[in-house]
């Protein structure tokens, strides 16, 4: 009977301890870009230590099999003096005690529980269990109940916070029933707690340059009655105490709601790029509590560099040579029609030297080879060709003046996606190996891959290159066209690089956009024709060689494009003719920028001046005998002036302002 006893003393206890702490409060569905969603946990007691505890959440999907999307461990954690934590995005209001990315909940049918144990214990795919289940709530948004879920959990209940887009949170009642209402994070579901003071940090803009001054402005909704001393850092990785100056512990005074400090901005000389700062509070005692906390503020770095060449819009020539290895090519001569496409791609898929990178990797490559030359702080964005700060990276669900990573070929005509570990940037020197039957690869092939503006990436889906009105892509309107040849070189380099894709006259529909063809043909030709390789391409093309060890050879060898699809398709290819004949016409078109004429210097003998639009479609023909100056009269815009000279031919870009 005593043991009897015990046990169930035993039993009592170990329930009492493990049901100290519930699911109080959970928002998994915020209107538009679900940055506000959070999770609160409550304790029965007060300031409760979290160690040895870990939340979960599953996926209630079918793709999702009911198993672990993302795991938090609590260890080194505590809830507040109410019993409350709040785990949530920076963008909760108050700030959470626990930080996790935006919009990584799930909205439902799915689930969020409470267990005793470790983060190890969860790998993702873990299926939802009772073994070691503190507590565990069910919930949807307007979806059918997940009644697999709900049994592995033991739960009998699953619980709507409103249809898509609510404002609502789901949260739990004293008598543990739950309710749908406005949000109530760092409060008790009830009305019943201890108040607290949020202060709230702000400060007139969100990026200064360097050398400038700034306040930090701190307030309390209602005069504080007694003084409150405070510290904050503006720590961020590179950013440290070395590159600004000001008081960073202030004091809101008895009587008072408000206090400001001055923070100035070293400008040094150093080029450290663009950096954020982050204000983060290092001390606040309850009843003080962040409203707002990690402000992050812009820091430009006036110390930028400029590169020796141009970028796409005012494009410079033979001012970057090809990092190509001595006799890169040389397999290449006499050889033609299959037989010179098979070498090429025996050259730029060799399993034995090429390597494959991750898809998380091509954010460092792209930052390296796209990067603006009138600004090193910036990468160069393909379409809109503008400069947009490297910092400006996308990393949430909001595109709006971001950039990310565009592929060139579309991965849905293509037929790669992310495969396991893509989003792993491990660097240039862990590599997977990789070859022409490897099309998975072509996912995070840097050579077709651009930085581009968020919206526009969008806007351009996965559309054939060409006419707009037989459903093909040129570009957004108000541009040059600056990009033309770079991606009809990019997508020639993939046809040849990766067995399973095609290019195509015409323009393929959408439901045959995953057999691995792409069109227009025609027009990406005419792109490479009248859009040659410039200095910026090669500059771009030696940096993802550092990281591939392949190279496109139509940057290197443009002549190579007629040779496999062109007008030259049959003849023998001889590089050394090749080159020679790229060499040997050597002129100069300025000014450019032009308006009403142009000076030509470099013409020996007769030549022929074509002028074409960037859409290839020819607009004027001079013929000029040597050095000459040609007035003209073209609209505002950027034209291709074809040169030809003793048979030889050369293409200059020239902007008409």
């Amino acid at each position: 009977m005593k043991k009897q006893f015990s046990l169930l003393v035993i039993l009592f206890v170990c329930q009492f301890t493990f049901s100290q702490i519930v699911i109080n409060e959970l928002d998994c569905d915020t209107p538009s870009t679900d940055d506000k969603e959070f999770v609160e946990l409550k304790s029965d007691t007060p300031n409760f230590a979290l160690d040895g505890y870990v939340l979960v959440f599953f996926n209630g999907s079918s793709s999702g099999g009911d198993a672990s999307y993302f795991t938090v461990a609590l260890d080194g954690y505590q809830t507040d003096i109410n019993g409350l934590f709040v785990i949530g995005s920076d963008t909760v209001v108050p700030f959470p005690q626990l930080l996790i990315s935006a919009n990584t909940i799930q909205n439902g049918a799915d689930a969020v529980a409470i267990y005793s144990g470790s983060e190890s214990d969860f790998p993702e795919g873990t299926v939802a269990t009772q073994t070691n289940l503190i507590d565990a709530l069910v919930y949807d948004t307007s979806d059918s109940d997940d009644a697999v879920l709900m049994a592995l959990l033991g739960v009998t209940e699953q619980i709507n916070e409103g249809s898509s887009n609510n404002t609502n949170s789901i949260q739990r009642l004293q008598d543990g029933s739950y309710v749908s209402t406005t949000p109530t994070p760092r409060a008790d579901n009830d009305g019943i707690s201890e108040s607290y003071i949020a202060i709230t940090m702000a400060t007139d803009q969100e990026q200064y340059n360097e050398g400038e001054s700034f306040d930090i402005v701190f307030s309390t909704d209602e005069n504080v009655t007694e003084d409150i001393t405070f510290s904050f850092t503006l720590d961020n990785y590179g950013f440290n105490t070395s590159d600004f100056s000001g008081n960073t512990t202030v004091t809101i005074p008895n009587g008072a709601n408000t206090v400001s400090t001055t923070i100035t901005i070293i400008n040094d000389t150093f080029d450290e790029g663009d950096e954020e700062l982050i204000i983060k509070y290092v001390n606040l005692d309850w009843p003080y509590i962040a409203n707002n906390n990690f402000l992050k503020l812009r820091v430009n770095d006036d110390d930028f560099t400029v590169a020796p060449f141009g970028t796409p819009l005012n494009p410079t020539y033979d001012v970057v040579a090809s990092t190509q290895p001595a006799g890169y090519y040389d397999s290449l001569d006499g050889l033609a029609d299959t037989s010179l496409r098979q070498a090429l791609q025996d050259i730029i898929a060799d399993p034995n030297i090429v390597r494959a990178q991750t898809y998380a990797d091509i954010i460092d490559i792209l930052k390296e080879a796209d990067q603006n030359p009138a600004n090193s702080n910036q990468v160069w964005l393909v379409y809109t060709e503008q400069g947009r700060a490297k910092l400006d990276y996308q990393l949430t669900s909001d595109s709006n003046g971001k950039w990310n990573r565009e592929h060139t070929y579309p991965r849905s005509r293509g037929g790669f996606y992310n495969i396991e570990e893509d989003e792993i940037a491990d660097g240039v020197d862990v590599f997977w190996t990789t070859k022409a039957d490897s099309l998975r690869h072509g996912n995070s092939d840097a050579h077709a891959l651009r930085a581009v503006d968020g919206p526009e990436n969008s806007s351009r889906n996965n559309n054939n290159y060409g006419d707009p009105n037989l459903g093909g892509y040129n570009g957004p309107e108000n541009t040059d066209g600056s990009f033309y040849g770079d991606v009809a070189r990019s997508v020639l380099y993939m046809a040849v690089r990766y067995n399973g894709l095609s290019l195509v006259n015409g323009y393929p529909v959408d439901e045959d956009a995953n057999d691995g063809t792409l069109g227009d043909l025609a027009t990406l030709l005419e792109w490479h024709r009248n859009d040659p390789p410039d200095d910026f391409e090669m500059n771009r093309n030696n940096v993802v060689y550092t990281w591939q060890f392949n190279r496109n050879p139509f940057i290197d060898q443009p002549d190579l494009v007629e040779y496999i699809w062109g007008n030259q398709i049959g003849a023998t290819w001889d590089q050394e003719l090749s080159i020679a004949e790229n060499n040997e016409l050597k002129v100069q078109v300025y000014p450019n920028p032009a308006t009403n004429k142009v000076s030509i210097n470099g013409l020996l003998n007769q030549a022929e001046v074509e002028v074409f639009s960037v859409e290839g479609r020819k607009i004027k023909t001079y013929n000029v005998n040597g050095n000459s100056v040609l007035h003209i009269n073209l609209s505002s815009g950027m034209y291709v002036f074809k040169i030809t000279s003793e048979g030889k031919s050369t293409f200059k870009k020239i902007v008409i302002q």
